[in-house]
């Protein structure tokens, strides 16, 4: 199976960086508009690159697209030429939809109606095994290529499917709560330094307690709102905390944070 990856950036990198830890690296081509990106990236994973996106492209079985939403369509079809309907292109592009990219494919090569295109929703801690990769397939053909996307993404960590309906909602709940989730970590760690406690013991601590108290959460499969209420103790300090997030409309600001970016998420593939 030979793999192509044009952008290397962080989420691409990410990806390829995951990939290439379980599968061949020589069968992984990267290419980036800033070819000194995709060499660093080729060099720390063992990969290859090409010069150019058909260059990259051409003859591989998926396609994965790292690039910007303002940028897919011309990357698409400066590449369509050199595709057949039997590959598969895979978009990691926040908001632009498979009929999007299916309608930039064909304005440059009529016969790739019926080309296999999904998204896929990743995040950023895939580079170290531990993100959430969500596959939207976006047409018929490629309905198909879940399965064995699935086997090859499954290194990136938690492995999900969706509809390409609710692909927008994945893509922030998945790609923008790394973001959210380290602004809470490094106010935990700002609320300790006020304390008292050193700046490194601070951020080491409210990282791992923000880590455990998420992987506690899968794996017990227990209601957030019932683990929140068996570390509250009557009277005690984490009821005292918890009663100061919410005079600070804690919950429902991070609500609004995901309304927002989802509105934005929206509002990129037009």
């Amino acid at each position: 199976m030979k793999l192509a990856f044009i952008g290397t950036g962080n989420m691409g990198g990410a990806i390829i960086r995951a990939v290439c830890s379980a599968a061949d690296p020589q069968s992984v081509t990267v290419t980036n508009r800033t070819m000194a990106k995709a060499e660093a990236v080729a060099a720390a994973c063992g990969c290859k690159t090409a010069a150019t996106n058909a260059a990259c492209a051409q003859g591989s079985d998926y396609i994965f697209l790292g690039v910007k939403p303002n940028m897919i369509r011309e990357v698409l079809r400066g590449i369509a030429p050199v595709l057949s309907d039997r590959q598969v292109i895979v978009s990691m592009a926040a908001g632009v939809t498979g009929e999007a990219m299916r309608e930039a494919l064909t304005e440059a090569n009529a016969q790739l109606r019926e080309i296999a295109i999904v998204r896929i929703l990743p995040n950023t801690p895939c580079a170290i095994g531990k993100g959430l990769m969500l596959i939207a397939p976006c047409n018929a053909a490629a309905q198909a290529h879940s399965a064995p996307l699935a086997e090859l993404l499954a290194p990136c960590g938690m492995v999900g499917f969706t509809d390409e309906a609710h692909a927008d909602a994945g893509m922030v709940i998945g790609g923008c709560t790394p973001a959210f989730a380290y602004m809470f970590v490094e106010a935990l760690a700002d609320g300790a330094v006020r304390c008292g406690l050193s700046r490194s013991d601070a951020l080491a601590w409210a990282a791992q307690s923000v880590a455990g108290a998420a992987e506690l959460l899968v794996e017990s499969g227990s209601h957030p709102g019932a683990l929140k209420d068996a570390v509250c103790s009557p009277g005690g300090s984490t009821i005292e905390g918890v009663s100061a997030l919410e005079r600070g409309a804690f919950r429902g600001t991070v609500m609004d944070a995901v309304s927002t970016a989802y509105a934005k998420t929206r509002a990129l593939g037009k």
